[in-house]
């Protein structure tokens, strides 16, 4: 029901106040459908079924837009002091300190979460009680040029590999530029050896196709040719959590797709937006693929074999 500048929303068991829901997070304009507080915050909460599994017991980073995507940008760590006490939180060791990150465990959070006009959730690669050792791996295909074909076909290069390696692959649009391709682990093995691990990866794949592909850090020695990101596997880095709302026109989502809707002719990043991602979220395009989780030693082995 609303009150006045204030609308109490129903999640699980709780019941969260939502504040200014009438208030435009998402200009309209230039085809782009216009989208207040109170539809991120319906949007959130309908998809927490899906949503939850890849973000519980995970520190998050915060994207904030308080006064709408055009306005400012804050990227939160810490948990504010006017959170409620029933958000969990993990204290995380930083250079020179500690950081209270929230954890997003149930709808109740997300909903408040939302309520702060978090558009987006960056979640850790890895979770609470072991912070150093990821049990994802993501690879970032980021174009360079505004031509998702080659997109599209460094994933089919990527998942061939992976392939080989016997590792399983999961593919996610992220909303923005280009796709995330996600490596379940066993979360034996920290950062820095997942991290080299990773650009070993890259490194085969581009030398594979020197002319499509590249490692290089620096847009300007990219040239046109899409990079291979491999920086978010790294401790305290994070990555864009599925079906989390991107601060772009029209609302997009991160959302999981199938192999095989790589084919799809109208697939592109912002393919799904708040309108409609949650009827694709319910195919489970994953598949389960995320319980699969592998140790690197074997695949390290096929991939040294490869050089």
């Amino acid at each position: 029901m609303s009150d006045g500048a204030v609308r109490r929303v129903r999640a699980g068991r709780r019941t969260v106040e939502v504040h200014r829901p009438d208030k435009v997070l998402f200009p309209g304009g230039d085809d782009a459908k216009e989208y207040t507080k109170a539809d991120l915050v319906d949007y959130y909460r309908s998809v927490a079924p899906f949503m939850l599994p890849h973000l519980r017991g995970r520190p998050l980073m915060l994207e904030r837009h308080p006064d709408g995507i055009d306005g400012p940008r804050f990227m939160q760590k810490n948990v504010s002091d006017n959170y409620p006490e029933w958000i969990n939180r993990v204290e995380v060791a930083k250079e020179g300190g500690t950081v209270v990150h929230p954890v997003c465990d149930d709808t109740a959070t997300l909903v408040h979460l939302a309520d702060q006009a978090s558009v987006t959730l960056h979640r850790w690669l890895s979770r609470v009680g072991r912070v150093e050792y990821p049990d994802r791996m993501v690879l970032d295909l980021d174009p360079t040029v505004d031509d998702f074909t080659r997109v599209r076909e460094a994933a089919l290069y990527l998942r061939e590999l992976l392939d080989t390696l016997r590792l399983p692959s999961a593919l996610m649009t992220t909303g923005s530029r280009g796709l995330h391709i996600v490596v379940p682990l066993s979360g034996h093995h920290d950062f820095d050896e997942v991290r080299e691990f990773a650009r070993g990866v890259a490194e085969v794949l581009a030398a594979a196709h020197p002319d499509r592909l590249t490692t290089a850090a620096r847009k300007k020695e990219r040239g046109d040719r899409l990079y291979l990101d491999v920086q978010r596997n790294a401790y305290a880095q994070t990555a864009v959590a599925p079906f989390s709302v991107r601060a772009r026109p029209g609302a997009p989502v991160a959302v999981p797709i199938g192999w095989d809707q790589l084919d799809d002719p109208e697939l592109n990043p912002g393919r799904w937006t708040i309108a409609d991602a949650v009827e694709q979220v319910r195919t489970d395009p994953w598949g389960g693929v995320m319980g699969r989780g592998r140790a690197l030693g074997p695949a390290r082995r096929r991939l040294d074999s490869l050089v």
